[in-house]
């Protein structure tokens, strides 16, 4: 028996509403673009506090990295994948630290009476930056070289500065710096996102943006910085050319986003998202917007880092 002609409009209608649903959900799996590969490492307290977890995009398994009553946190991978550094305040202040993905190596890098956090890798491996509150002036941006073992000074002000990170030619480097914007009597301060250039010793604000704004990351090929910044209370996800220029808002809704991490491939951001009552890891399509959550657990999850896989883990595979 044929099905009368309305019932078969509204059977189409159906399947229509459907199509155009699951078409324009950016939370939709998209068979064309290229799968993530590598590894990421992130904070969690699913196990009470702040401990470093890994996730292998390949075998979908998260591994604890990190074990102690004290905070474990800011992992951040070599550019071989071969070791994740972090700061922690195992100690009593905050030290750095490095453990090895594929051994569980664990090794203090330094011991000073002052916090030193935010430790970023040079993609030589040869120094890390850091943060630190050393001078008493505030917090600034140190240079760490591994051999010999020496430390200098980037910045020295009184400033309030956190997240340097590389440009991969390791040439210049990404920070925040908070600035009183001239004519403001709110006391209010705005995190902006500076360029400091090793050769030429410069250092520039590389944007005038409303709110504050950190995170910044060069994309691997150097051509894209992405970073969060503040909208109406609101941090979200960004996108600009490495000049400062062109500016867009990758995910521009009323759930928070934050500490973007690019994928090796630069295909992909892993970011924090969430709100008040739980933050989980992210992934979003550069191109296609698509994302897709990562963890789910009761802790909060946050702070991704995007790594290759070391040999010996790609052979365990």
């Amino acid at each position: 028996m044929k099905a009368p002609f309305t019932t078969k409009l509204l059977f189409l209608g159906i399947s229509l509403a459907i199509c155009l649903n699951a078409c324009d959900s950016n939370q939709t799996t998209n068979l064309s673009l290229p799968e993530p590969k590598g590894v990421l490492a992130f904070v969690s307290t699913r196990d009470g506090n702040s401990e470093i977890y890994t996730y292998d995009f390949v075998n979908g398994e998260t591994q604890r990295m990190t074990e102690n009553i004290h905070l474990d946190f800011h992992p951040s991978f070599s550019k071989d994948g071969k070791t994740i550094f972090f700061y922690s305040k195992r100690n009593g202040n905050a030290d750095l630290f490095k453990i090895s993905p594929d051994s569980g190596e664990f090794v203090q890098i330094t011991n000073h009476p002052m916090n030193e956090t935010l430790p970023a890798p040079s993609p030589s491996g040869k120094e890390i930056l850091f943060v630190s509150d050393r001078d008493s002036l505030s917090r600034n941006i140190f240079l760490l070289k591994l051999d010999p073992n020496e430390t200098e000074q980037i910045t020295q002000n009184s400033m309030y500065e956190e997240s340097p990170s590389w440009h991969p030619n390791g040439e210049s480097i990404l920070f925040t710096r908070v600035l009183r914007e001239v004519g403001d009597t709110s006391h209010s301060s705005n995190g902006e996102i500076m360029l400091h250039n090793f050769k030429t010793k410069e250092t520039r604000r590389l944007l005038h943006k409303k709110g504050f704004d950190s995170g910044a990351k060069f994309s691997p090929d150097g051509q894209k910085i992405a970073f969060y910044g503040e909208v109406e209370g609101i941090f979200d996800l960004y996108l600009m050319d490495a000049n400062g220029e062109n500016l867009i808002n990758l995910t521009q809704d009323s759930t928070e986003a934050y500490s973007p991490s690019w994928s090796p491939d630069g295909k992909w951001l892993a970011y924090t998202s969430g709100n008040h009552e739980n933050y989980e890891i992210w992934i979003i399509n550069i191109e296609s917007k698509e994302r897709r959550r990562i963890t789910q657990s009761p802790g909060r999850d946050e702070g991704p880092a995007w790594g290759i896989l070391t040999k010996k883990q790609a052979d365990n595979e």
